[in-house]
């Protein structure tokens, strides 16, 4: 006889393998590199991500494809990866700047991300703004 708890272990184990396997389609969006203090022109990027992957991901594999972008970013322990740099351009705590993560639905709609870099994930469509600011 298979107990309750047994069966729901073993779903919890397939579920997963499924996901993935359903999942493993690029998903395209708009990346938008905007520096907000120096007025400088906005740089767009396509990159792809796995359907359900991480901005991170995303990220890493573009700068390994496209010359003209690239980041640097610092692991915290306790809140992730923290976006320190883009394309050259650095956030810094002494100028109150830093690199702000929104995201724009096809409605036009922006909105600032409640969650990092390492945690974000891009939706089919979106624009993904890398916003140079200042608070």
């Amino acid at each position: 006889m298979v107990t309750p708890a047994l069966l729901l272990v073993v779903l919890l184990l397939f579920v997963p393998w499924t996901v993935t396997q359903k999942n493993g389609q690029d998903s395209d969006f708009e990346l938008v590199v905007v520096n907000s203090i120096l007025n400088t022109k906005n740089m767009t990027y396509l990159p792809k991500v796995v359907t359900g992957g991480i901005l991170l991901g995303a990220m890493k594999t573009l700068e390994a494809s496209d010359s003209d972008f690239n980041f640097t970013y610092t692991e915290d322990l306790n809140y992730g990866p923290y976006l320190e740099s883009v394309n050259g351009v650095f956030g810094n705590h002494k100028d109150h700047t830093y690199w702000e993560l929104l995201g724009q639905s096809v409605d036009d709609n922006i909105t600032r991300a409640n969650v990092g870099i390492g945690c974000y994930i891009p939706r089919p469509t979106e624009m993904v703004i890398l916003n140079y600011t200042s608070w």
